[in-house]
């Protein structure tokens, strides 16, 4: 059985560029991240694909944990 789960953030590009690279680092095999950039806004989106809810759900809080990381930063900038 193949697992897929999709988180969307929404917000302003040069944030999402900098959300795109906190994750960037992670393993790049297990999700594909890519931005979609509108007239006023942006979308991050990351889609997690795994074998296991185990592994969905560790991939899915890895990235989660720096996203939110990184947005603290942001916010504090």
């Amino acid at each position: 059985m193949r697992l897929h789960a999709e988180v969307i953030w929404e917000g302003h590009e040069a944030d999402a560029e900098a959300l795109l690279q906190a994750i960037s680092p992670d393993d790049g095999a297990t999700f594909t991240a890519e931005i979609q950039r509108g007239d006023d806004v942006a979308l991050l989106q990351i889609v997690v694909e795994a074998d296991s809810l185990r592994t969905l759900r560790a991939t899915i809080n890895d990235i989660l944990a720096c996203l939110s990381a990184a947005e603290s930063a942001i916010k504090e900038a």
